[in-house]
């Protein structure tokens, strides 16, 4: 996982609970990169993980509740700094360009990048959206709170059915965003 999701989480933690948290949560982990990160270095996705729950344990809150914030989060950070990818007139518009252009940019910048798979397809004239995550990282909380990040940014009230449909050790949920009236 790229350098700069880690950062953006020690980033939201900082601004949410405090630096004292972030402190806390980096030294009560073991972490093989000790808790340093850099924007374009790689890291396992598992030290995320060991990070997020150690948080979970530091507030009492849920560890999918945590993410999903995070997804939330992080939708935001990536508008502010890649603010081209956002011109579409729709977040069912933007969703869709996931896959085919906005990894593909991605990969350009960091190419040893994994990134989960997304396919997605619009339908009933735009009111409805088929999403499907696609990792053996398992992090669909955080694809849920991207997606909600979206949902806010174009002011859409939207509803989200999920279906698991995994295979092996891949997650693979179905998303089914509805576009309310």
């Amino acid at each position: 996982m790229k350098g700069i999701v880690f950062r953006e989480f020690i980033d939201m933690v900082e601004r949410t609970f405090g630096e004292e948290m972030v402190d806390s949560i980096i030294s009560s982990s073991e972490l093989e990169s000790g808790g340093v990160y850099t924007t374009v270095g790689t890291y396992d996705h598992t030290e995320l993980v060991t990070l997020v729950v150690a948080l979970s344990g530091e507030t009492d809150l849920p560890v999918d509740a945590l993410v999903e914030a995070f997804g939330n989060y992080l939708f935001g950070r990536f508008l502010e700094l890649f603010p081209i990818f956002f011109s579409h007139a729709t977040s069912f518009e933007f969703l869709d360009t996931i896959h085919d252009i906005v990894h593909v940019e991605v990969m350009k910048l960091y190419p040893d990048a994994t990134l989960p798979d997304f396919v997605s397809e619009i339908k009933d004239n735009g009111k409805t959206l088929h999403f499907e995550y696609h990792s053996p990282r398992h992090f669909a909380d955080l694809a849920v709170g991207l997606m909600k990040g979206a949902f806010e940014h174009w002011n859409e009230t939207v509803t989200i059915e999920s279906k698991d449909i995994s295979q092996g050790e891949k997650q693979i949920i179905l998303f089914i965003c509805t576009l309310q009236d």
